[in-house]
């Protein structure tokens, strides 16, 4: 029997509730049913990173996380950063002065662990060194920028 399973969960500051099957995907929970498409699926097996969101602020992969996961966390997507109606986040400012934006496909998932990693570094006062900041990018591919810009953005979000 498929039973729905009720979660009570924050997405980008709004408090929800929600009914999902214990097998629903955060990504199809974000995607198909909350409608928001920042969220990319890439390759739905965790190692491209396009799907990449915060929960309580960790950078996750949500083609792997399961929606009963999120029961009374909070998730950030990149619609939960800087957007039209508001200012743009650090690293959405920094990712654009570099340049290390291209099709944008693999944008939100980047600029949420680039985001994720400097919240992390903040907190203990710390300032990364550029290998740092390359190795809190594995797991993420861009096929258009090379990475270097978007390395050069990440290291400018902590000057």
């Amino acid at each position: 029997m498929n039973s729905l399973i009720e979660i009570t969960f924050t997405i980008n500051g709004e408090k929800m509730v929600r009914k999902v099957k214990p097998s629903l995907l955060l990504i199809n929970l974000i995607r198909d049913e909350l409608k928001l498409k920042g969220t990319k699926p890439g390759c739905l097996e965790g190692e491209c990173g396009a799907c990449t969101v915060l929960v309580d602020g960790i950078a996750i992969n949500s083609c792997m996380y399961l929606a009963v996961n999120v029961e009374g966390k909070s998730i950030t997507t990149i619609e939960g950063l800087g957007t039209l109606e508001k200012p743009l986040n650090k690293v959405q400012e920094k990712m654009l002065e570099h340049g290390a934006v291209q099709c944008g496909f693999c944008t939100s998932g980047i600029v949420l662990s680039i985001k994720s990693f400097s919240d992390k570094c903040k907190a203990q006062g710390k300032v990364p060194t550029r290998n740092e900041v390359k190795k809190s990018l594995e797991g993420h591919l861009c096929r258009c920028t090379g990475y270097v810009k978007i390395i050069n953005a990440a290291e400018a979000v902590y000057k």
